[in-house]
This record gives C-alpha cells, structure tokens and sequence, in this order.
C-alpha cells in the first residue's frame, strides 16, 4: 500500500496535463501520479500515454463530474494499486510548488482526527492574491453561505503571511484536497448526486459529524487557474452551485426547529440574487437558479432518506458560523475574514 496517491481527475483538460504534470511529477516527492480520465474527446488519454509513461491511468467509462469520478477512481485504486493511506487530488489546473505535500502530511500523521486537509490555495493570474476555490479554508454561516480565509464573496486578500499557520477550519476545497482514504471509502466518498461544486463541503461535514476535524494547512502553497473544466460565466455552473447548496443543507442542516424556517430565508435571498443576475442582462442564471431549485424538490425523498441515515450515525454536533456573512459583508461591510472575526 502506498502512503499517499496523487489522483488528478481529468475531463477534456489535455492542455492543462501538458501544462501542469510536469511539476506535478516533479514534485511528487516519490508518491504515485494518477490521471484518471472521465470519458474525454479532446485526445487526453493517448497524450497522457505517449508523454507520461510513468503515470498511472485509469480510463473511466463514463463522465460522473468531480464527485462520480473520483469515487470510482479512488475505488479502483483500491481494488487494483492495493489502495493508499491518504489520497490527494488536485485538479488538473493546478499548478503545485516544491515541498508542498510533506507538511500537509506532517500534520495528518501528527493527529489522526484529521480527516481532510488542504493546501494554501493562490490564484495562477495573480500570484500574490488568494484564489476562490478555497483559499486559506473554509466556513459555512448559520444559514449555508459559504466563505473562506482569504475570500469572502467576491472580495480576495493579499497573501501576506497572515495564513501561513496550520488551522482548524468547516471545510477543505476540492480543487487540492488531502484526504484519510479509510475514512473517505468509511462515509461513502462524495454524494454522487452533485455531480460537481460543494460536494468536497459536504463530505467535510459528513466527517465532522462522526467526530473527525477538516484542517487548512498554511506552510504548503498551490497555485490554482480556476474554471478549467466548467468556467464561472457557465450557467450550469450557477444551476450546480445552488442546486447542491440546497441539497448539502437539507442533508446536514441541524434538527433544531428551524429548519425550514431557514430554508424560506435561503430562497428568498436566492429569489434577490436572480434579481440581481437579471438586473445586468444575465437571464440565463436566473432561469438556472430557478432550475435548481426544481430539482432540490424532485429530490426532497432521497435527501429525506439520507438526512435520516446521517442523523442515526452522527456522533457529535457540528458548529456553524453563528452569524450571517451576507449581512456581515452587504450591510455591515466586513470584507474579509478578519474583520468578520473582529466583529
């Protein structure tokens, strides 16, 4: 068994393995590289055939998005490589740096209630800001907005030190994600059902309902290109992002009386956004946001079933941000993280 498996999932991103696997090679430390291809058209797997031999390559059948496809990679690792103690998965357009695995690693092996991890996550374009995708680590707030140290909204800071320290956080980020690979096949990997976008926050709460803890680690860097395979102007991108919003809180949200309550505040602020989206001509997103709110409904019986199945299994509560980041950010102008935390 390998210690740790470096798995990048790949779909029509045959540019970004040329520009990218080099250093990730370079800088694998001796670990084994993956690429496991969901189903691409663009040549990905003969280019990764012919000018990466020492790549391991798994060539899925179908395209299952993030969530799909790194189950059944990660699965057929395991049942074919003899599997691995840690997994890590950085995107395809990720650009990673020299030493940026052993203090991660360093911190898993020092405290087993880590169950996921990540890197410091910095934008490729601009080197010295912090990148949406995560940036220092996540948090969620009391009504399911998600935010970050580093990136609040559509605000990013600097990177000046003010993260470099290894620190509990709500929630890793996909796009270079450290994983405890027991405990990731234990909880069932990802929800399958997202496809793509907050499947990763889901799975970090699933874990810290069963006593596990989620870590940024601040002494390792990556740089990350963002949008490579589905880019933000997308409007299947809006459609995944609320859609899977909605399912990860109607999943984890706590019983505590207000459940629905909270749910009418989440759409009708929703409800604001698409307004906001129409106000600059961006008709497509608001008719993606009311998409996906069709399709939490068709979904309401399994993730009944499924919010049943993580309450019968939880072992310890979970604490959210306890305030609301919007009023915080819109109304009170807190713009980054630290002012949140003043505040």
């Amino acid at each position: 068994m390998d210690s740790l498996a470096i798995v990048i999932l790949n779909f029509n991103g045959q540019a970004f393995l040329a520009k990218f696997l080099p250093t990730v090679l370079a800088h694998a430390e001796g670990h084994p590289v993956y690429v496991a291809d969901s189903a691409s058209t663009d040549d990905s797997v003969a280019f990764v055939r012919a000018n990466f031999p020492d790549i391991r390559l798994i060539e899925l059948p179908t395209n299952g998005g993030y969530a799909g496809g790194y189950n059944r990679a990660l699965e057929y690792i395991r049942t074919n490589y003899g599997g691995a103690r840690y997994y890590v998965l950085p995107n395809s357009d990720i650009e990673v740096t020299p030493g940026w695995i052993a203090p991660v690693m360093a911190l898993l092996e020092a405290n087993p209630q880590i169950a996921a991890c990540q890197p410091k996550i910095l934008s490729y374009s601009q080197r010295d800001l912090f990148e949406h995708a995560g940036a220092a680590g996540g948090y969620v707030d009391w009504l399911g907005y998600v935010f970050c140290r580093g990136r609040v909204f559509a605000t990013f800071e600097t990177d000046e030190g003010q993260y470099n320290d290894n620190q509990r956080v709500f929630w890793a980020t996909g796009a270079c994600l450290f994983l405890r690979a027991d405990l990731f096949h234990q909880v069932g990997g990802f929800d399958d059902s997202f496809f793509a976008h907050m499947e990763e926050i889901d799975l970090c709460w699933r874990l810290q309902r069963l006593g596990y803890e989620v870590w940024a680690c601040g002494q390792s860097t990556v740089y990350h290109v963002g949008g490579g395979t589905l880019h933000k102007s997308n409007p299947h991108k809006t459609y995944l992002n609320y859609r899977n919003s909605l399912f990860m809180l109607y999943k984890n949200w706590p019983s505590d009386g207000w459940l629905w309550g909270k749910f009418l505040l989440r759409l009708i602020l929703d409800g604001v956004s698409s307004l906001l989206f129409l106000k600059v001509g961006q008709w497509r997103d608001v008719m993606a946001i009311i998409r996906a709110h069709f399709a939490f409904y068709g979904h309401l019986p399994q993730l009944h079933r499924q919010r049943k199945a993580l309450q019968k299994q939880q072992k310890t509560a979970v604490a959210l941000y306890p305030h609301s980041i919007v009023w915080a950010y819109f109304v009170k102008g807190a713009k980054t993280f630290r002012e949140l935390r003043n505040r």
